[in-house]
């Protein structure tokens, strides 16, 4: 080899060792781009395909060629795009399925239906998936539950859990939190109650809708308790809206009173089948350390505070109960 073609195929094998290593470099260092450097979110869902997970990342030709390197299975999952994330990085993370949770707010939810929706808007899972099983007796009777009794298994939190999660796995973990919420503590005060976690969560639903005042809760909670000592008729305003099925209701009248319904607790004594929404903590709590008291009726406040004016004879709550009334003729509520 002459000393011309040496250098020639030097040089050619210097290009080569260079653009391989640049090749290397572009694959393995080249950022992703990220919206305004405070990075993105991808959705992976059952109906993605390789294709429009592909779009997804907007890795463009490195994804083609990190496919043949390493093989990609989609794995659904809510994943974060930082800025500053190696395209590889992310290649990686949707490969492998490592996605970042979110922080799911249970709320304080009236029905099935409307918590269904709520999930939905957060989770993978669709409303009709959601509310479906759990208004469904032989899913709820597998869990412990009745179609009644299964608001009182959700704890009112923020829980953080996988976007992509299924609803049996969700349903699991939302076992595990009520479990953990029933300390050894709460369950002595239960049954010094003498009520089961459900009727618990039952009697505090009530107490929920009565007032947002935590404060009250307690007196609330056992003003009802002493109700059923006696064995006198819960006579619950919110149950009688929940029968109607309008809880927008500002006056209870004769005729809602009359309501064929087993959560009307005017006509039906005792507490009603289940919860008539999902229990706060506040509401959880005031029923397991409510306030011993004498009251056994009570009538909203006639300035409109939320907060009630208790009695112990029938003829304090009707001066109660006419100066409410009046206050309602007065602002015009029919």
């Amino acid at each position: 080899m002459n000393r011309k073609t040496f250098w020639t195929v030097l040089v050619a094998v210097i290009l080569m060792i260079g653009l391989s290593v640049l090749g290397v470099l572009t694959l393995t260092t080249a950022r992703v781009a990220a919206d305004d450097g405070e990075g993105r979110l991808i959705y992976i869902d059952r109906d993605d395909t390789p294709d429009s997970v592909r779009a997804k990342s907007e890795l463009g030709w490195r994804w083609d060629v990190y496919g043949r390197l390493l093989k990609y299975r989609i794995r659904t999952g809510r994943y974060r795009v930082d800025a500053g994330m190696s395209c590889l990085e992310l290649y990686r993370q949707l490969r492998n399925g490592i996605q970042e949770p979110i922080r799911l707010v249970i709320p304080t939810a009236r029905t099935m239906d409307r918590l269904a929706a709520v999930l939905s808007q957060s989770l993978m899972m669709d409303s009709t998936e959601i509310a479906s099983a759990l208004t469904d007796s032989t899913y709820c009777a597998a869990h412990g539950y009745t179609t009644a009794t299964i608001p009182a298994l959700f704890i009112p939190n923020t829980y953080e859990v996988y976007w992509d999660v299924s609803l049996d796995g969700f349903i699991g973990r939302m076992e595990r939190e009520n479990k953990r919420f029933w300390t050894a503590d709460r369950k002595a005060k239960a049954q010094a109650c003498a009520l089961t976690h459900e009727e618990v969560a039952t009697l505090a639903s009530i107490v929920d809708e009565e007032t947002a005042n935590d404060t009250e809760k307690p007196m609330i909670a056992g003003l009802y308790l002493n109700r059923l000592r006696l064995g006198i008729p819960l006579q619950a305003d919110p149950t009688v809206k929940y029968a109607v099925g309008d809880f927008a209701l500002r006056r209870i009248l004769n005729k809602h009173l009359k309501t064929e319904s087993p959560y009307n607790t005017y006509l039906v004594p005792g507490l009603p089948p289940g919860p008539i929404r999902i229990a706060s903590i506040a509401g959880l709590d005031a029923v397991l350390n409510h306030v011993e008291h004498p009251y056994i009726y009570m009538c909203a406040k006639e300035d409109f505070s939320g907060t009630h004016n208790f009695a112990k004879t029938l003829q304090e709550h009707y001066r109660n109960a006419r100066r409410y009334v009046r206050a309602l003729n007065a602002r015009g509520i029919r």
